[in-house]
């Protein structure tokens, strides 16, 4: 009888002692979204797992298709690499006795270290001599680590839903149904799910023969998918995908609507792509583009179109199938068909909801909860209503003012009443868009119906913002009430926690103002929302109405930090010196933003850095020092340095205002450089801390008159200079 050999096949290996690595996992049919996010896990485990484990390797690639996750390794070397480990134990006075024999001390070092005692060596160190432990790891093959990490790499995918399906237990997104592990072309033996791995994988599900496909490398897992339907490589069905639709409009004249969240979604739910275009009654293009848009891509992830000369929504779209057939009308059908259900049903619910006003809704927010600890809708409404009042005017003085301000109360009266519509029901990333197109419908101005149909704007950390000064009132009003009002009753984001999206509010307020170029004061809209929460009567947090509004202006200024270092690559210090005494001054965002670059800019000067170090070395003088804390006496100057760093910081300080007043704060800061010289005289030439204590304090004086000049632009005690 022939004997089976259980040796494991031999990777083959490159010349330059490296091989291929390739792993898939086929599943069946995963959600789209859920593939993109596990590719990138993939990749960042295997990094990490392979560093960890101190093996070589090439690019590491990860694809992915609605039914098989794949890794692909190049160049990965064929064995670890070899390593030496040293401790450092006891010193040889310890270690051997005056007979030169090891001591405890010396054999339990050595039996801790896994090494002979006689191996341990001395060596000289800066302390004296002391004992070491060397040892020297050969490293493992490759297969034979692969054969621990494979199973690892696999294990760390999560989703945001897993299940179980077999006896294995393992909890994946879906059923595990095969695995291909191949290591320079040999079989690595791994398990996962209770499946063991092979170098057989499964073609398209329609279009392949269903038959199982052998493959010997990532060249040939390629080339014979391909024969059977597949595309493995998804930036290559993305390219296909663009390049069909690019062919469809241009054949039919019409242009498309692009949409990157579509084009994912078209990636990662096929395996063949084949855009084909449809269309839909006329009649339908009665109602708001908005809806009919929103209802070919959520309910089919159909992209539209539009007609190229009028820019108005075509009667057409393309549905991207994950099949390829010689006759393509049956699809096309049966997509036209199931998409005039939807658009019927969208032209129902807005025929139905322009029968009722949006006034006779609003009492009917009452009914809808905003939150168990915050109200109702209508609460939060009314709230609007007081809010916009006070930030009108704040965002907009002067004799437009009072058509502003009735414009915005308008506006926040009727915003949430699209709640209650049939198509907000039914498609909820409408809200706002739809009251303005009800609310133009019964007849309100063209400012009203605008600000609430920008009220949730900017819809996303880098989405469009409102355009209008109605839209930009209550946006700010809306997202203020909302971080106050969460705030008040204590829930606040912890960590990466934010279940209310209070973050996303903040740094929407921050763009609104900087990129709007809004000057208001931020810390009275604040002061004034959080009064509009707390006179609703509900229950909140201990503390002062001081200390709410900081916290409240110290998460805006979180923001405002995240922002200045992505939009203008801001230094943190130099946001933390302007920012630190802002709480105790008008919030205005865009001056504050002016000061950082303005600040930034100066501390690319030579003189910078001296000056910093003079000033801190001034700064921690009169913070540390006890003293009487009297006006300068001018009369008590014993040098001439003195008299000069006087005269100069009040010359500087005149000029500094007037040119803060005017928002140049370059040139202001250019008062403070010019400082350098007469504070380093000072230091020069005198002792501050005088034996007389009266020509002491008088020059500790001195010196908060310097540190008050300096902080009147911002907290410098906070930039980190060298030498400082």
């Amino acid at each position: 009888m022939k004997k089976t050999s259980t040796k494991m096949a031999q990777p083959k290996a490159h010349s330059s002692g490296t091989a291929e690595l390739l792993l898939e996992i086929g599943v069946e049919e995963l959600p789209y979204q859920f593939i993109a996010p596990a590719l990138s896990s993939l990749i960042t485990e295997a990094e990490l797992q392979f560093g960890f484990y101190s093996l070589s390797h090439g690019s590491i690639k990860a694809y992915g298709t609605p039914r098989r996750l794949v890794l692909v390794i190049d160049s990965l070397a064929i064995h670890q690499k070899a390593s030496t480990n040293e401790a450092m134990g006891p010193s040889k006075s310890v270690a051997f006795d005056q007979a030169g024999q090891p001591t405890k001390a010396a054999i339990g070092f050595a039996r801790s270290q896994g090494v002979p005692v006689e191996s341990l060596r001395v060596r000289q160190t800066p302390r004296g001599e002391y004992l070491f432990a060397v040892n020297e790891d050969a490293g493992r093959p490759t297969k034979t680590v692969l054969l621990e990490i494979l199973p690892q790499i696999v294990g760390t995918l999560s989703f945001p839903k897993a299940m179980k399906w077999n006896e294995a237990g393992v909890r994946f997104a879906r059923p595990v149904r095969w695995l291909v592990a191949l290591y320079g072309g040999a079989v690595l033996p791994i398990e996962v799910a209770g499946i063991k791995a092979g170098n057989k994988t499964y073609g398209h599900r329609v279009m392949g023969n269903g038959k199982a496909i052998t493959v010997s490398d990532h060249s040939s897992y390629c080339r014979l998918l391909k024969r059977q339907g597949v595309l493995p490589d998804q930036e290559e069905r993305r390219v296909t995908i663009r390049e069909q639709l690019e062919k469809i409009c241009e054949g039919a004249g019409l242009g498309l609507n692009a949409d990157e969240d579509l084009l994912e979604q078209a990636v990662f739910t096929t395996e063949c792509p084949c855009a084909i275009l449809g269309s839909f009654k006329l009649e339908y293009l009665a109602v708001p583009s908005e809806v009919l848009i929103t209802s070919m891509k959520e309910h089919q992830g159909f992209f539209s179109l539009r007609d190229k000369k009028s820019g108005s929504l075509a009667a057409h779209f393309i549905a991207v199938a994950n099949n390829k057939l010689k006759n393509m009308s049956l699809i096309r059908e049966g997509n036209e068909r199931v998409l005039a259900a939807r658009l019927a049903d969208a032209k129902f619910f807005f025929d139905e909801d322009r029968k009722v006003r949006l006034e006779d809704r609003v009492k009917k927010l009452a009914g809808v909860t905003f939150h168990q600890k915050l109200g109702t809708m209508a609460q939060k409404q009314k709230r609007l209503v007081n809010l916009v009042t006070i930030v009108a005017p704040l965002l907009k003085p002067g004799t437009e003012s009072y058509e502003t301000i009735n414009q915005c109360r308008k506006a926040a009266q009727l915003c949430k009443a699209d709640l209650l519509t049939g198509v907000v029901g039914e498609f909820p990333e409408l809200q706002g868009i739809m009251g303005g197109e009800y609310a133009k419908h019964d007849g309100e101005s063209e400012a009203v119906s605008q600000a609430i149909r920008e009220q949730y704007l900017p819809r996303s950390i880098e989405g469009e913002l409102p355009r209008t000064i109605g839209g930009q009132v209550l946006s700010l009003a809306d997202r203020l009430d909302s971080v106050a009002a969460f705030f008040h009753v204590g829930l606040v984001p912890t960590g990466s926690e934010d279940p209310f999206a209070l973050r996303r509010h903040a740094t929407a307020i921050v763009r609104i103002i900087l990129e709007g170029d809004l000057r208001l004061n931020l810390g009275e809209c604040i002061k004034q929302a959080r009064t509009i929460v707390v006179n609703d009567g509900f229950k909140g947090v201990a503390g002062s109405e001081q200390e709410g509004c900081r916290r409240i202006a110290e998460f805006i200024f979180e923001r405002v930090r995240h922002y200045g270092r992505l939009k203008h690559g801001l230094r943190d210090d130099v946001m933390e010196a302007v920012l630190k005494p802002a709480h105790d001054k008008t919030l205005d965002l865009v001056d504050l933003v002016l000061r950082m670059k303005a600040l930034e800019s100066v501390t690319t000067k030579p003189e910078f850095d001296p000056l910093i170090v003079g000033f801190k070395r001034a700064h921690r003088l009169v913070e540390k020092e006890q003293w009487d804390r009297k006006p300068v006496d001018r009369a008590r100057f014993e040098h001439p340095t003195e008299s000069a760093l006087y005269q100069a910081t009040a010359k500087e300080r005149e000029k500094m205002m007037s040119v803060m007043t005017r928002g140049e704060h370059g040139q202001a800061l250019d008062t403070l450089v010019r400082l350098k010289p007469a504070i380093d005289a000072f230091f020069a030439a005198v002792m501050v801390n005088a034996e007389d204590p009266a020509v002491r304090n008088n020059r500790l004086s001195l010196l908060q008159e310097v540190d008050d000049f300096f902080n009147s632009f911002a907290d410098f005690s906070q930039i980190v200079v060298q030498g400082g």
